[in-house]
């Protein structure tokens, strides 16, 4: 709900009801734009959604599904998954696979977010399988859910402080 303060150009006299701040971030962790939809400011909330969403599941798409794992151990500590986890539930697969593959458990669907095998005695290097199959597309998927997971943060942190308003110069106010 818009309130109006007496005193104030027309143009600086809407405030945004932003409801519950906090919550609204953790909504627009969770899912991309939600926080957004849960304070009723849906046109910004579906671009989000759309456009964070569509880099995230694209990204994935183009190298089978192998770009986002958790892993810290074997040859790659995984820290572009500290990116990546940052558009929520989509990455949140990437630790039950780890967890699973860790103490020992085949994975779920077919291997999709799970960390690639690395056994030098037998000589398996599953991360060097993915990037000879995928070649450039295992880096640019890669990147797009790196971006897509980055770009949800500048999203939660704008539902949790709102839009910002530009102060108007005091040099136009001043005689010369």
């Amino acid at each position: 709900m818009s309130t109006v303060r007496p005193g104030l150009r027309t143009e600086d006299q809407f405030e945004i009801d932003l409801r519950q701040p906090g919550l609204a971030a953790f909504w627009g962790w969770l899912w991309p734009g939600a926080g957004h939809l849960y304070q009723r400011r849906y046109a910004k909330g579906i671009l989000f959604m759309v456009c964070i969403l569509s880099t995230y599941f694209y990204g994935l798409a183009i190298a089978g599904g192998h770009v986002v794992y958790a892993s810290w151990k074997g040859p790659e500590k995984r820290w572009q998954y500290f990116c990546q986890l940052g558009v929520g539930v989509p990455a949140l697969p990437a630790l039950v696979q780890a967890r699973r593959v860790k103490l020992g458990a085949a994975p779920y669907l077919g291997g999709i977010m799970a960390p690639p095998r690395y056994d030098p005695i037998r000589r398996v290097d599953e991360l060097s399988e993915w990037h000879l199959q995928y070649k450039l597309l295992f880096d640019l998927g890669t990147l797009y859910t790196m971006i897509a997971g980055l770009l949800n943060v500048l999203a939660v942190y704008d539902a949790y402080a709102g839009p910002v308003l530009i102060a108007p110069d005091k040099k136009e106010n001043e005689p010369c």
